[in-house]
């Protein structure tokens, strides 16, 4: 008789440690895919209630931390590290905000403890409607509020752009998606969806990402994090090397896209990061370096000539 108790206790415990490991994985494989920090910064707006911005900001975590943005798995500790700081600088009692939104992302280097930045841009056209406590809500297929809009598309950027990295054109269903939105969002009437309103607006953006003359661009995005700087850690001179000859592909996007501003924002991203890198190294390897980021960004020629320095 106590044998059987202690059977069927021994089952039990061992079905319950099976449902929890169960129950464990499934939380795991479907861990959303960003771990943002959101910031709503209203600084300039004086002589308002400020716990409309509070509530905005908590709203703004919530979708976008919460929200499955891809059919990919994610484990808790490979979500995306993000910030979207948003700007007031305008607001009105009727719940209209004018803003700016700065939004940026990182992945970690392999054997390292650094963070890399993968996008950062900022967007002077964020204007939208918000009532305290509006929930917000979100169709890939009916867009009717320029927040959320606005939020989806840069979520599905940056995990596009993070695929990128880890695979060659990795993340072509996630830019894709920021492309259905860009469209979708030409009904709503507000700034920054246009095409050829700007040539650095969300329209632009995702556009040169998806042209197929800036394949080369989005080789290099894989190129420059997966061969090279994930190698650095191991072997500094074959990491350095391979990232040296992914610039080749800079340029090759640069002359067959003149105008795109891709080649810009990388080396607007990557100028610290690249300086650092080539801080040693062999002369030949900081001269091509230098030449071809002088082309796809002269305003910092000051600093790639002192790149090539010993």
């Amino acid at each position: 008789m106590m044998y059987m108790i202690t059977t069927k206790i021994a089952r039990y415990i061992r079905a319950l440690g099976i449902a929890l490991v169960g129950l464990c994985f499934a939380q795991g494989a479907t861990a959303q895919e960003l771990d943002a920090k959101v910031v709503v910064n209203h600084q300039k707006i004086q002589g308002t209630n400020t716990s409309v911005f509070t509530t905005l900001q908590e709203a703004m975590t919530e979708f976008i931390n919460t929200r499955k943005w891809s059919n990919a798995q994610y484990a808790t500790r490979e979500k995306i590290v993000c910030s979207f700081n948003l700007i007031v600088n305008e607001y009105s009692d009727d719940g209209r905000f004018g803003c700016s939104l700065m939004v940026q992302s990182s992945r970690p280097v392999y054997n390292s403890s650094y963070n890399t930045t993968v996008f950062n841009f900022n967007d002077n056209a964020v204007d939208f409607n918000y009532i305290e406590h509006d929930k917000l809500e979100f169709s890939d297929d009916l867009l009717d509020n320029n927040l959320t809009a606005v939020l989806a598309y840069y979520a599905y950027l940056i995990i596009g752009l993070d695929m990128d990295t880890f695979a060659p054109k990795g993340g072509t269903d996630m830019l894709h998606k920021a492309e259905n939105v860009v469209n979708n969002a030409q009904m709503i009437g507000e700034d920054g969806w246009k095409a050829f309103g700007d040539s650095k607006n969300r329209h632009a953006l995702v556009n040169d990402y998806m042209n197929g003359a800036m394949e080369p661009y989005r080789q290099l995005m894989y190129d420059y994090h997966r061969k090279g700087l994930d190698e650095m850690a191991l072997n500094a001179e074959r990491g350095r090397s391979s990232i040296t000859t992914s610039l080749a592909l800079l340029e090759k996007a640069r002359q067959d896209k003149p105008m795109s501003v891709l080649p810009q924002l990388f080396t607007e991203i990557k100028k610290d990061e690249l300086i650092g890198i080539y801080s040693k190294g062999i002369t030949k390897e900081k001269e091509e370096a230098a030449r071809i980021l002088t082309l796809a960004n002269p305003s910092y020629t000051s600093d790639w000539e002192e790149m090539k320095k010993p």
